[in-house]
């Protein structure tokens, strides 16, 4: 049996073990959790699924719950700088001590069944959760939500922020059958909970088969923007006068009023006055989603990577930095709709630094050439041998009344992170 002193050294192993970097499917990991811990009593659970604004949907239950005084875990993916993100108790990233003993229980278990990084990783969240004993568990989907190893425990209550066209080699080409994915995640007798205001039919339909108790925004609850602040309603249930998301977005607004509703419905088992909910909006975090970063020249850092988290991203650019000179320093995952993503920012963008990701599924320099001449885009910056290179090369450039922008991938982001943590 492989026993690793570091989590470096586990991580890497890992990564190697499985056939397929991703492998949806619940009966290997099943079996493996089955042995982990076969009397494992689960903690309230809360699961949220969807294409976008899941890491923000966490984030705001993550700290209302907090706030209120329980024992939160939280789980999340992909990583921004550290691995230990990902399993956090009482926001504090595990230690890389809890994540290896984790990760040798897991082992002992597998015997013979082969599992995907994802997977050990799951399933360490899971562990590490139980044996702290939190009060509830926020678990953030991978993929999808059917066939995603977080779907091996049944949620309390299910989130299916937004629903939009991504990850189309495993979960289908179109909204429907994306949808259709996603509400995997529900359970009869449960609250399903959908915070995309033009939900396709199969989440709708997926929700009614599963005799889930489904709540649509701007149908079962919603909120309206005031002076003061903004309010929220569900029902007979009113909250007034709540302090603006501290997430930037007009999107952030649905992401919160989502949270506010899980948070709601798990009342009976988990009470939350007000007060905490009030905390939770004014203190939320989240890195790489529209974080803005001051200074003489500001950086503004998004992961957003498919045409509809693109879509939020313009129209925050356009309410909030419309005499501001955007320079964009960018990359992408090759199997992403980069074309769609061009297009939607082209008109707000000066010009282009392309950086180059260290990473298989990234696009090279030829590929994003193309694609930029295909979408008629001149105002372009190649050459740069990493990140390190482009960043410096935007930098220089930059001009007071510009804006930096960074975005198109997780992998761009951490990487931009990192060099500003050194001080580049």
């Amino acid at each position: 049996m492989p026993r690793f002193n570091t989590l470096k050294e586990w991580l890497a192993w890992q990564e190697s073990l499985h056939p397929l970097a991703i492998d949806l499917g619940l009966e290997r990991v099943a079996r493996v959790f089955a042995a982990l811990d076969p009397n494992y009593r689960k903690p309230a659970t809360i699961t949220v699924a969807g294409t976008n604004g899941k890491g923000s949907c966490v984030a705001y239950l993550e700290t209302i719950y907090r706030a209120q005084g329980y024992r939160v875990g939280a789980y999340t993916s992909p990583h921004i700088l550290r691995y230990n993100e990902r399993i956090k108790i009482d926001g504090v990233p595990a230690a890389d001590e809890l994540i290896c003993e984790a990760f040798a229980r897991i082992e002992a278990a597998r015997q013979d069944i082969s599992l995907s990084y994802f997977e050990f990783g799951t399933l360490a969240a899971l562990d590490i959760f139980s044996r702290h004993q939190v009060d509830i568990q926020i678990l953030e989907v991978g993929m999808g939500g059917r066939l995603d190893a977080v779907n091996i425990v049944d949620p309390d209550v299910a989130l299916i922020s937004s629903i939009g066209i991504d990850h189309v080699d495993w979960l289908g080409q179109t909204r429907e059958e994306i949808g259709a994915e996603k509400a995997g995640i529900f359970r009869s007798g449960s609250p399903a909970i959908i915070g995309d205001p033009e939900p396709p039919a199969s989440l709708i339909r997926c929700a009614n088969d599963k005799n889930a108790r489904l709540f649509c925004i701007n149908h079962d609850f919603s909120y309206r923007k005031t002076e003061a602040g903004w309010d929220w309603h569900c029902g007979d249930q009113r909250l007034e006068n709540l302090p603006p998301p501290a997430l930037k977005g007009e999107h952030q607004y649905r992401n919160a009023s989502s949270a506010i509703l899980a948070v709601k419905q798990l009342s009976a088992m988990l009470p939350v006055g007000t007060e905490a909910i009030r905390q939770g909006l004014e203190n939320v975090k989240l890195s790489g989603r529209f974080q803005l970063i001051d200074g003489k020249i500001p950086l503004l850092l998004d992961v957003g990577h498919n045409p509809e988290a693109v879509k939020t991203l313009v129209a925050y650019l356009r309410e909030h930095c419309q005499h501001m000179r955007i320079r964009a320093l960018f990359s992408m995952m090759k199997d992403k709709d980069i074309k769609s993503v061009l297009e939607l920012m082209h008109p707000l963008v000066y010009d282009w630094f392309f950086a180059p990701l260290p990473n298989p599924r990234a696009t090279n320099e030829t590929q994003m050439r193309a694609i930029f001449e295909q979408c008629g885009i001149q105002d372009t910056h190649f050459g740069f041998q990493n990140f390190t290179e482009a960043f410096a090369a935007a930098k220089n450039r930059l001009q007071e009344g510009d804006l930096l922008l960074v975005f198109g991938s997780f992998f761009l982001v951490s990487d931009c992170l990192s060099a500003l943590d050194k001080g580049e």
